[in-house]
C-alpha cells in the first residue's frame, strides 16, 4: 500500500500537481483499507452489542478521538444514548454499557486504562486498532483491525501519509459504516432521524 514517493530535489512539482497526486494517494489508501476491513472482518457482533447496550461511550485520543465524536453524533441521531469520554457531562460507565475505543497502537495509556475500567464494571468493549497484539486488544470483546500505519510508524510500508492519518481516516469510515448498517437494520426513515439534529445553532 506504499504511496507515491516524495519528489526528488531536482523534480519540479506544481502546487496543483502535488494536490491532485496527494488527493489520489489518500483516496486510494483509504479505499484499499476499507476493502481490507470489509473483506476480513465481521461486524455482526458489534452491531448486536450496540443495539443491545444501555448506553454507548466513545473514546479516542487526538485525531482518533475527533473521528469518534462524529460517530457519537450519528449514533445519537439513531436515538441511542451516546457519550464522548472526557466531556464534563459524561457519566460513569456501568454493566450493560458499551465502550467503543480507538487506538492505532493499542497501547495509549489513558485508553487502555479506561478499557480496563470498563471491563471491570461489566461493560462490553469494541476496539479499533492497527494490531491484534496489544493491551487494548487483550481486553476487548470485539476487535476491528485496520491495516494502517500506527502513529509512530514512519516506515512508509503501511501508508505514505504522515503519522496515523490513514488509521484516523479509516476510523471515520468505520464509524459511518456502523451507523449506516444500524440505520438500515432499524428501518427508520431519514425523516424520522432528522428531528434529533441539534437546533441550538
Amino acid at each position: 500500500m506504499r504511496g507515491r514517493a516524495p519528489p526528488r530535489d531536482d523534480e519540479v512539482v506544481t502546487t496543483d500537481d502535488a494536490f491532485a497526486a496527494s488527493l489520489r494517494l489518500v483516496s486510494g489508501e483509504v479505499a484499499a483499507v476499507a476493502d481490507a476491513v470489509a473483506s476480513e472482518s465481521s461486524a455482526d457482533g458489534i452491531l448486536v452489542d450496540i443495539e443491545n447496550a444501555n448506553r454507548l461511550f466513545l473514546l479516542g485520543a487526538g485525531r482518533s478521538g475527533l473521528a469518534l465524536r462524529m460517530t457519537a453524533m450519528r449514533l445519537m441521531h439513531l436515538g441511542l444514548t451516546a457519550h464522548v469520554v472526557g466531556e464534563t457531562t459524561t457519566p460513569a460507565i456501568a454493566e450493560g454499557d458499551l465502550l467503543i475505543a480507538a487506538s492505532g497502537s493499542g497501547t495509549t495509556a489513558g485508553i487502555v486504562r479506561s478499557a480496563e475500567t470498563a471491563a471491570k464494571v461489566g461493560a462490553r468493549i469494541v476496539a479499533l486498532s492497527t494490531t491484534d497484539s496489544s493491551p487494548l486488544a487483550d481486553v476487548a470483546d470485539h476487535l476491528l483491525v485496520i491495516p494502517a500505519a500506527a502513529k509512530l510508524d514512519r516506515s512508509g510500508e503501511a501508508s505514505a501519509q504522515y503519522a496515523g492519518s490513514l488509521f484516523e481516516q479509516a476510523v471515520v469510515l468505520v464509524g459511518d459504516a456502523l451507523f449506516h448498517a444500524l440505520w438500515q437494520r432499524s428501518g427508520a426513515s431519514a425523516d424520522e432521524l432528522w428531528p434529533r439534529h441539534t437546533n441550538l445553532e
